[in-house]
């Protein structure tokens, strides 16, 4: 007789998800103990050594909880009996930039990238599921995210995989069921002072109720679409950042000085993309180059905010001479010699 089929989908996702490893590979499951993580340890210990590949456990203590280091110790303490070593319990401290949810999320996944680069891991499973992923994406509509954004979490992410985002939330409750397995329930996932706790326990079900059932569903296939649209656009973008930079770079040459002397900023870091090019090219195409211009001079990504796209991009679209626009992270851009430069922020 076969698993039961909670555990064969969870197993099966975890299968596709770790096909192209190469044997002898480590992949490490990122478990904080709930239903949607355990389940995930519980099918990687299970698939992994059939697949010729190794397989361990690392949990974050956060210590936002009372007792989390216990928990923290307990959930390691379950690798064995799965299948799964090595285990390893990683203890941050998170700190406040951008809220407890965003400064959690960063501490986290600082410690996973280090035990991954320490332990030599090839690659690093979380348990979201499709439920996340609709979540995610209506929290994203909420704030008038673009299509790179609705595309929500990819399966592959680097060394970062979601083997379960094709699962229902409720999948992973029936396998850690069917195993015997106790999941942890997180009483912050209870607590509405979270927006995403909010989106779980009211606006979801609302929408069901108010459009009948699969609204979860069609908003992860929403994500999918906006995956494959945001690919091909940022395809586009990338031969539209070549060219616009090179010709940037040519004529503030033939405007007779190096880039960070035109600037009026420093030279290591700057960037000068041509006005023609980015005149040329359609708004999504023309606010990706812009946006990838001002990482490379120093902003940084998450800071970025469609705001401070749509203000440099009015230096291409509605030039009256204004001088220059403040990014994020001490960056300006300015406009000369038919060139958008962004540079830090003692350019003038």
């Amino acid at each position: 007789m076969g698993p039961h089929p909670a555990v064969a989908d969870v197993r099966r996702a975890v299968r596709e998800s770790l096909a192209d490893l190469p044997a002898g590979s480590l992949v490490l499951v990122a478990c904080s103990g709930g239903a949607d993580s355990l389940a995930l340890a519980a099918a990687t210990g299970f698939v992994a050594p059939r697949m010729g590949l190794r397989a361990g456990l690392v949990t974050v203590d956060h210590g936002l909880q009372e007792g989390s280091a216990e928990r923290a110790r307990q959930v390691a303490g379950l690798a064995p009996r799965l299948g799964l070593d090595p285990a390893e319990v990683c203890t941050v401290t998170v700190g406040r930039a951008g809220g407890p949810e965003a400064a959690a999320r960063e501490a986290r996944y600082a410690a996973l990238a280090a035990t991954a680069d320490r332990l030599g891991a090839a690659a690093v499973l979380l348990g979201h599921t499709l439920d996340d992923q609709a979540e995610t994406v209506l929290l994203r509509l909420a704030r008038g995210s673009g299509t790179r954004s609705l595309a929500g979490m990819a399966p592959v992410s680097g060394r970062y995989r979601r083997p379960l985002l094709g699962l229902r939330r409720r999948r992973t409750a029936e396998a850690c069921a069917a195993l015997g397995l106790q999941p942890w329930e997180d009483p912050h996932n209870a607590d509405p002072a979270f927006a995403r706790v909010r989106v779980r326990r009211f606006a979801l079900p609302a929408l069901e109720e108010a459009l009948g059932p699969g609204v979860a569903e069609a908003l992860a296939r929403t994500a999918r679409l906006c995956a494959d649209d945001a690919d091909a656009l940022d395809a586009w973008a990338e031969r539209v950042w070549a060219r616009a930079r090179a010709e940037g770079e040519r004529a503030l040459a033939d405007a007779g000085g190096p880039l960070g002397n035109a600037a009026g900023g420093e030279g290591p870091g700057a960037v000068a993309l041509s006005v023609k090019v980015l005149a040329e090219e359609p708004p999504a195409v023309r606010r990706r180059v812009i946006r990838r211009a001002a990482v490379a001079a120093g902003s940084r990504p998450a800071a970025l905010a469609a705001v401070h796209i749509a203000e440099a991009e009015r230096l291409v679209t509605g030039w009256h001479g204004q001088g220059r626009v403040a990014l994020p992270g001490g960056v300006g851009v300015v406009r000369r010699y038919g060139t958008l430069i962004f540079a830090s922020e003692n350019v003038t």
